[in-house]
């Protein structure tokens, strides 16, 4: 956000200025690409600010919860592979599933909440059902990644 408001807004102000110098605005297809990009720019920052406007600052656990919950790692077990993975609970704008981070909105992140260690979950995911059972739980916030 900072970037954009200090950098590239004052640059697509000055692409205007300079596209402008350049005569006719009607044919000045320099002027209407700058214009279309200060409109995109607008719209990102207007994104970005309605979702900054609707944040909070949660704390993450200090100590293992007793089940799953926000800001929880939690480490999962496929029953069907016996593949563990190692999941970290997040908000839906942080949540990348490469990094190990699911979002406390997804199916899964709605399934793993409230659950304990050796509890079974089954969650419905574009490749099928799975179910899984939860191995631990741990504090998240670390940065760990997924394993896979």
């Amino acid at each position: 956000m900072d970037h954009l408001l200090r950098k590239e807004r004052p640059k697509a102000i000055k692409a205007i200025e300079l596209a402008r110098g350049h005569g006719d605005l009607t044919d000045n297809a320099e002027f209407q690409v700058a214009r279309e990009h200060q409109g995109w720019l607008e719209g990102k920052i207007g994104d970005l600010q309605g979702k900054l406007a609707g944040c909070q600052v949660v704390d993450y656990p200090t100590q293992p919860p007793e089940r799953v919950i926000f800001g929880a790692s939690i480490s999962v077990e496929d029953l069907a592979t016996g593949e563990r993975t190692k999941y970290e609970l997040v908000g839906p704008y942080e949540s990348d599933i490469k990094q190990g981070l699911v979002s406390v909105t997804s199916p899964l992140g709605k399934a793993l909440i409230g659950k304990r260690e050796g509890e079974q979950v089954t969650v419905e995911t574009p490749g099928g059902i799975r179910e899984m059972e939860v191995v631990t739980i741990g504090i998240g916030g670390q940065g760990e990644k997924a394993s896979a």
